[in-house]
């Protein structure tokens, strides 16, 4: 079974038709990668994802659950996902340690003395260690980003949602933060991505989907989509990224 089903998913907001008839399924430890344009669909189709938008048609599973039906738990289904969006969303007057377990012991009522030994454990194998009662403008843009990943982790999500993470970084701390997303490809974790670091989309993807006008347009391996792109689209997508 898939962690993640899409079948026919579409979202218009009012007259602009954003995602239009959208299918995608991610296996358990797969990481997909979503690449395309800006206004291609890639932020909407996340957050239809994460229940923050809902879909206008379509369905959406998570582990064979429908999450798009009338009735469903919202907080609960948020519950099994993890999300980092660009900007860090750190609450600016709690400390690190702080904003990191605040989810898991208000939302998912883990235990104070657990969910703080599980975070000073994550925060410590991510280089953040020394960290942990600092608040969050003493650190860097990478720092911060890092936190909020471990944040989304903490509670062992079904998956983790990725959302242009580096776009809102200074280009010399990109690398800390995709590291650490290497990491948790590594421990297998279930990761959908949007990004504009093609580099990076073709080191760690097991798959790029490339989303154009609403709809994956062409999915594969990132040998297949980088070294033979069959849509002109891609091709042209790629063209113009790389020779920026």
């Amino acid at each position: 079974m898939s962690v993640l089903e899409l079948h026919g998913v579409h979202k218009l907001f009012g007259d602009n038709h954003v995602l239009r008839g959208v299918d995608l399924a991610v296996d358990e430890h797969e990481v997909v990668v979503v690449i395309g344009a800006s206004g291609s669909g890639k932020s909407t189709l996340m957050r239809t994802i994460n229940l923050i938008e809902r879909v206008d048609d379509g369905r959406i599973l998570l582990s064979g659950d429908d999450i798009t039906a009338i009735d469903v738990d919202v907080d609960q289904v948020r519950g099994r996902i993890g999300v980092v969006f660009q900007h860090f969303n750190l609450f600016p007057h709690i400390r690190v340690i702080d904003n990191v377990t605040l989810a898991a012991r208000v939302v998912h009522g883990v235990a104070p003395d657990v969910a703080k030994d599980r975070a000073v454990s994550l925060l410590e194998k991510f280089g953040l260690g020394d960290k942990v009662r600092d608040y969050p403008d003493r650190l860097s843009g990478g720092q911060q980003q890092r936190v909020a990943i471990v944040r989304a982790i903490l509670t062992d999500p079904e998956l983790l949602l990725l959302d242009e993470i580096t776009s809102a970084l200074d280009p010399m701390l990109v690398g800390e933060v995709l590291d650490l997303v290497r990491d948790l490809k590594a421990q297998g974790s279930t990761i959908v991505m949007a990004t504009h670091e093609m580099s990076f989309a073709r080191s760690v993807a097991d798959r790029i989907v490339f989303m154009h006008g609403g709809r994956p347009l062409e999915s594969g391996t990132p040998e297949q989509i980088f070294g033979d792109p069959q849509q002109p689209e891609t091709r042209e997508f790629l063209a113009r990224i790389t020779h920026r």
